[in-house]
């Protein structure tokens, strides 16, 4: 009797832990995407003859369609299935990459960077719609946790794996390759059989869930918080490499591998951040610890010509306590929420980051055209300090939740 009982348990285990592999497959092709037309930054310059603000403009016009498709994005993987949309948007964003690495041009980046956007806006609804119907309640947290990780991942790799591919079929060749990606993994998802999910978050143990307004006053801070989170974060990501090597005269190996410290602790610090998470409930406070420190290490590395060694140690550092922020910020979001909206709440914050992919690449891009790479780290401080602040402002606001 116990084994009869016992297997349709293992059996709903294995499906569990084979859709949330899927999905974080898929979201490290995501994170992996953001980053591969700033990894090329320096190629795509120099064959385009265009500056840095032009190239951050592409990735303002990438946030643009992100932020604006994203919540129809959301409404559609109601309709048609989550699975569909994800299944779209792995194969959109591939085929961007591809035909920029077929036909170059400064119009044809803005047209990827676009289609780059509108696949980027699949992820989160459809991810979290699928997580959310066939993974079990009670390891929830830690499906997300392992998503986010996933994600974090994709973003640590993605320079090694551009400056490689570049070295060994150029430009070009590296677009190509990293736009297969995409479709290579759709095939891989319907392969496995990846399970659908539409309308997940409409009810609760067979109820119709209660509709109920989410543009609350808390949710609205929040997504300013994300916003400053974004911005805190882009210059780093997107600029780092090419401020180190023109401000502080580090050589591309080295500002690649200090970068890939950073995101890759930050991968790191989310597990990490997952298990502080559970055992506090002072989350706002978690955040604004974290960033206060990375405040003063950030602003060391804009200030300091720091050794190589020493720097990627700094970055590093950094970059796990970023990491360790991502459980708390989401646990903020989850304590907000109206009963019943988590799934509708994640999406309006998350509009904060799109907001921080619109402004970012102009400021930062202007920064470097202006000959000011320092302020590529140090406008970075500027936006951790403002975050550090308003973490704080969203420890004192009562949720009424437990």
């Amino acid at each position: 009797m116990v084994d009869i009982l016992a297997a349709p348990q293992q059996t709903k285990t294995d499906s569990s832990l084979r859709t949330l592999t899927a999905i974080s497959i898929a979201h490290w092709v995501s994170h992996f995407h953001l980053f591969v037309l700033p990894m090329l930054f320096p190629y795509l310059k120099a064959q385009l003859g265009v500056g840095y603000i032009e190239l951050g403009f592409a990735l303002t016009v990438f946030g643009v369609v992100s932020g604006l498709t994203q919540a129809p994005i959301g409404y559609l993987a109601d309709h048609i299935g989550a699975r569909k949309v994800l299944l779209i948007g792995l194969t959109v964003g591939g085929l961007a990459l591809i035909l920029l690495g077929m036909h170059l041009s400064y119009t044809s980046l803005v047209l990827c960077a676009a289609l780059l956007g509108l696949a980027n806006s699949v992820y989160h609804p459809a991810d979290y719609a699928i997580l959310s119907a066939h993974m079990d309640v009670r390891r929830m947290g830690r499906a997300f946790s392992i998503h986010t990780f996933a994600g974090f991942v994709g973003g640590a790799v993605a320079p090694a794996i551009m400056a490689a591919l570049v070295a060994t079929v150029g430009g070009l060749g590296a677009l190509i390759v990293a736009g297969a990606v995409g479709p290579a993994v759709a095939l891989l998802l319907i392969a496995v059989g990846l399970p659908d999910a539409s309308s997940a978050d409409r009810s609760s143990d067979g109820a119709a869930a209660p509709k109920q307004s989410v543009i609350t006053p808390a949710l609205m801070v929040l997504t300013i918080f994300f916003m400053l989170l974004g911005l805190s974060n882009a210059g780093i990501n997107n600029f780092g490499v090419v401020a180190l090597m023109t401000g502080y005269g580090v050589t591309f190996s080295a500002a690649n591998i200090a970068l890939t410290a950073f995101l890759g602790a930050s991968a790191a610090g989310v597990l990490a951040g997952g298990y502080l998470a559970d055992r506090t409930s002072r989350h706002g406070s978690v955040a604004a610890a974290c960033f206060g420190i990375n405040a003063v290490i950030i602003t060391i590395i804009a200030t300091v010509n720091l050794p190589s060694v020493v720097l990627t140690v700094a970055m590093g550092l950094a970059g796990f306590l970023g990491g360790v922020i991502a459980p708390s910020r989401d646990m903020l979001v989850r304590n907000a929420a109206p009963a019943g909206a988590a799934g509708r709440a994640f999406g309006i914050v998350s509009t904060g980051f799109n907001f921080s992919g619109i402004l970012s690449p102009l400021l930062y891009g202007w920064i470097m055209d202006q000959s000011m790479p320092h302020w590529v780290f140090g406008a970075s401080v500027v936006f951790m300090v403002l975050t550090v602040l308003l973490a704080l402002v969203t420890d004192r606001k009562p949720t009424g939740k437990t």
